[in-house]
């Protein structure tokens, strides 16, 4: 997919990762860039910087994610790229089993359900022209496990999951998937975790990221990682299930005994 003169939505698209999108796709000669967050000035500080829409949206509610749709369909034009981005962090507060329902019900909403919303209403859509792109956040926690947050680990493994369902019964219908799985990026999830366990292979500016985003949507390449590491990490885990989880508990030992 090129970028070029097409419509694209981003949510989450205020800060980080999402605004870095943004601004490439920008670059790329995008017609119009809807930047949406359910933090108004981020996304109107972000819109304006570009000279395009800012929208304030709940991702977590369905009725919102419709009328976002429907407002960008009537006034701006047919939506090429979804860019289904926002998603929330839960720590586990001691034990993995530990997080409140209240928890993980809201980051299952907004890290996995988002994604749903956005397909249900998107797809009729895109399916009756013949042609679309839905780009899925998730995060390379959501192949290899998340060491520190169970909730995180399973909404991003659905995620993924979800975005494997999408483009297995609706590629061939000229629907295009990606699910952009990078490992820490430099955003508000990460600040004042800089260290953190995910940065192992380095905290990446959203600017790379944006930039390997970009070239996997030409190729149309389902799995984008902004950490080229995470294959490898990938193969590892399929090949040896359990000398995996023997690295992985090195992994969180060597992380606890920092913190």
């Amino acid at each position: 997919m090129e970028l070029k003169d097409k419509i694209a939505v981003v949510t989450g698209g205020g800060s980080g990762i999402g605004e870095g999108l943004c601004r490439r796709f920008m670059e790329e000669g995008a017609k119009a860039v809807v930047v949406v967050d359910i933090v108004t000035e981020d996304a109107e500080r972000v819109a304006a910087d570009l000279g395009q829409i800012a929208k304030t949206v709940d991702v977590a509610k369905e009725d919102e994610i419709k009328a976002l749709i429907e407002d960008v369909e009537a006034n701006v034009g047919p939506i090429d790229l979804f860019v289904s981005n926002a998603g929330i962090g839960l720590s586990d507060p001691s034990h993995v089993a530990s997080a409140s329902n209240e928890g993980w019900q809201r980051i299952w909403e907004i890290n996995v359900m988002a994604h749903v919303y956005a397909a249900r209403h998107m797809l009729p859509l895109m399916l009756d022209r013949g042609h679309g792109y839905l780009l899925n956040t998730a995060s390379a926690a959501g192949l290899l496990s998340q060491i520190g947050s169970a909730a995180y680990s399973v909404t991003k493994a659905g995620a993924v999951a979800f975005a494997e369902t999408l483009s297995i019964a609706h590629k061939d219908q000229g629907i295009g998937v990606s699910v952009l799985c990078p490992q820490a990026v430099r955003s508000k999830m990460t600040a004042g975790h800089e260290d953190g366990v995910a940065s192992g292979d380095g905290l990446l500016e959203p600017a790379q990221l944006a930039e390997t985003t970009i070239q996997c949507l030409r190729e149309e390449k389902f799995l984008v990682l902004p950490h080229p590491e995470v294959e490898t990490y990938i193969q590892r885990k399929a090949g040896d299930y359990d000398r995996w989880l023997d690295g992985m508990r090195r992994w969180r030992d060597k992380y606890l005994a920092k913190r």
